[in-house]
């Protein structure tokens, strides 16, 4: 039995990628966000049940921002795109810097305040 997420995603392909934070290397892209978890986009499938440690490098204008988290893979699957997977990761006590970054992504991806001034 499929049970419907009842957390807001904020869509995110292709923008953050996001990083090994022991080895530096790629591990894919943000697909999307909450404040508990996030959707990786990968070349490679993620082991499912093991906990992976993360980085963001949000650029900026006073260089990159590094953003380190843990975060558990829920599921893995093929993604529809031929070569690609996506993972749900729960996130392990999301630091306040990621808390800050899905506050920011959801205001600067939200049209509620366009559409109240209208």
């Amino acid at each position: 039995m499929r049970i419907e997420r009842r957390i807001e995603r904020h869509q995110l392909p292709y923008y953050l990628k996001v990083f090994n934070r022991i080895t530096d290397k790629p591990m894919g892209y943000l697909g999307n966000v909450s404040l508990d978890g996030l959707l990786l986009i990968s070349q490679l499938p993620m082991l499912v049940g093991a906990r992976f440690e993360m980085c963001l490098k949000i650029p900026g204008q006073d260089g990159q921002r590094l953003i380190d988290f843990s975060a558990t893979c829920q599921w893995c699957r093929e993604d529809v795109t031929p070569g690609g997977y996506d993972s749900g990761f729960a996130l392990v006590a999301p630091p306040a810097d990621y808390v800050e970054m899905v506050d920011a992504l959801r205001q600067y991806f939200s049209f509620r305040s366009l559409a109240a001034s209208l």
